[in-house]
């Protein structure tokens, strides 16, 4: 045997020895870094300016939380035209447009069967958590792509949770996805927050147990009464004005409201004021703690959308005191959720993200008042005037199957028989209906490369179209006007009061600032995803903000 040298030996002994240190210092495999929580509130008809216009009456905790210690994306719009609930609940989570996710409206005309289809119905499922049977037949299938929920879900092989919480059915469903765990929505005819078969058999026990509180009686009781004294309003009109509609079976569209025995639905009421915000809220924390969101190891999802504050701004309009003490309230209700998250989910641990489905334009009695270009436009009025025009033209015949979104659906057997094409019916009804006031324009929808629109405008209605949803024609109102009545006000528009909305981001993973880019809804989906290391949506366009997110 031969005699190993001691340099040798040495070297051997020293090379075993960093072997051995190496082996000890190797670091473990980490878990992915994300946040517990994601958060998404979606506020119903929250234009962009409410966020600085009520900015001195909001508390620390809510609204100026977001704002102060989060990431402001301050020039962020829809891009497309028909600014609706459906579609821009739709839009936010999928990071995708009307064109290529389907939801190209609250409602619309089905060529094929020649029956108008809600956006989230569905003859197959059934009510749960109530015996109004008609309130729970909804689920997501008529949305064509998925959702940032849905992805989570997948990514985690379905460990995460998601649950969508919001008074309108669509504004549950669409957020939560295909492949929730649950979504939540409330029935006026009840006041139970109810589910349908596509998600559940039977409400959990927490559910079971929020119903059986009975909330919405308690706060038919308590009625309105403005949060703060009545000076305080100086951001609104007078209480009392011409333009301003009542709350059912009211009298005078004044403080303070008296709900108790108003006509309508036994609850529907609740749902017209700010007391819809606060059992939204409530619901929302009592998911949170039913389904231990937040707690696990992957993470949860919660979305959440606020409906009340459409149908005041419906009825009263941006510029009235009753909108005005809504977003005051709101502003509580929002430090409420926040506080509880810190304490369930722990501050900082969870992801915070604030958007609406569109904006509003001002109530044109208003605008009158202050002579501001505006106008109401008389449907029955625009519909006379087409099928008029139509009929002198090429014979007396009905012409048009359906109005839905402000587009004209052809009867396309008719069209056929008579040898009447789209293009030459869109010059007859453009020469008759751009003679009414209001009318900006009549576009083919099926031959967008001859629109007469800006590029702006035309890009917008691209984005809108759905060959097997959308109409042939689509009538467009000037800035300022809509179809309506004296009172109250809307949206549905391309313009900048509807298509602006609030996107802030806070909390895990969100650095604090602000940008003053253009930015899109659909960049809402995409940031997300990006924070979570997740696959985007299946019908995603968006692009993620990333000066928002923390390296």
């Amino acid at each position: 045997m031969r005699k190993i040298s001691l340099s040798v030996l040495c070297l051997l002994l020293t090379a075993f020895g960093h072997a051995q240190t190496a082996k000890k210092g190797t670091p473990k495999s980490t878990v992915l870094a994300r946040p517990k929580l994601v958060v998404g509130i979606v506020v119903d008809q929250m234009r962009y300016d409410y966020l600085y216009r009520y900015y001195d009456q909001y508390g620390e905790g809510g609204f100026k939380r977001l704002m102060n210690e989060g990431f402001n994306c301050r020039n962020n719009h829809y891009s497309y035209a028909l600014t609706v609930t459906a579609a821009g609940h739709a839009s936010v989570y999928t990071g995708s447009i009307p064109a290529v996710n389907g939801i190209i409206g609250n409602e619309w005309f089905d060529p094929i069967t020649k029956k108008e289809v809600y956006c989230v119905e569905d003859s197959t499922v059934t009510t749960v958590g109530s015996n109004n049977s008609s309130v729970g037949k909804m689920s997501p299938k008529n949305m064509l792509t998925s959702t940032v929920t849905d992805q989570l879900r997948i990514a985690t092989n379905f460990r995460s949770k998601t649950i969508g919480v919001a008074i309108k059915d669509r504004g549950s469903i669409l957020p939560a996805g295909h492949s929730a765990n649950a979504a939540y929505w409330f029935d006026s005819k009840t006041g139970n927050w109810v589910s349908s078969t596509y998600y559940m058999n039977e409400l959990p026990k927490w559910a079971k147990d929020y119903n059986a509180k009975k909330m919405p009686s308690a706060y038919l009781q308590k009625g309105w009464q403005l949060l703060l004294s009545a000076d305080a309003y100086t951001q609104s009109s007078q209480d009392d004005v011409a333009w301003e509609g009542k709350l059912p079976g009211s009298s005078k569209p004044v403080f303070p409201y008296e709900l108790a025995g108003l006509s309508g639905d036994a609850f529907g009421v609740v749902t017209e004021t700010p007391w819809g915000n606060t059992i939204t809220k409530e619901m929302a924390i009592e998911a949170v703690k039913g389904e231990n969101l937040g707690k696990g190891k992957e993470t949860d999802f919660l979305a959440i959308s606020f409906s009340s504050t459409d149908k005041i701004g419906h009825r009263s309009g941006p510029n009235s005191i009753e909108q005005q003490d809504d977003f005051i309230r709101l502003d509580r209700e929002f430090a409420d959720l926040f506080s509880f998250l810190d304490g369930w989910v722990g501050k900082g641990e969870y992801t915070v993200f604030l958007t609406a489905d569109h904006g509003v334009v001002d109530v044109p009695g208003f605008a009158a008042e202050h002579k501001l270009p505006s106008g109401i436009v008389n449907r029955k009025v625009v519909n006379a005037a087409v099928n008029e025009a139509l009929s002198k033209a090429f014979g007396k015949e009905s012409y048009i199957l359906a109005t839905d979104n402000n587009q004209l659906y052809f009867d396309h057997e008719l069209m056929k028989k008579k040898k009447i094409t789209i293009s030459a019916a869109v010059e007859v009804i453009r020469e008759a209906v751009l003679q009414i006031p209001g009318m900006a324009d009549i576009i083919d929808l099926t031959d967008m490369g001859k629109a007469p629109l800006n590029t702006y405008q035309l890009e917008l209605y691209k984005n809108n179209v759905n060959a097997k949803r959308s109409g042939d024609i689509q009538i467009i109102t000037q800035p300022g006007w809509f179809y309506g009545t004296s009172t109250g006000t809307s949206h549905g528009t391309p313009y900048n009061y509807d298509t602006q909305v609030p996107f802030v981001l806070y909390g895990w993973g969100i650095n604090k600032g602000e940008t003053l880019r253009r930015t899109s809804v659909s960049d809402i989906a995409p940031t997300i995803s990006s924070l979570l290391h997740i696959l985007p949506g299946s019908g995603n366009i968006g692009n993620a903000v990333e000066e928002a997110l923390k390296k």
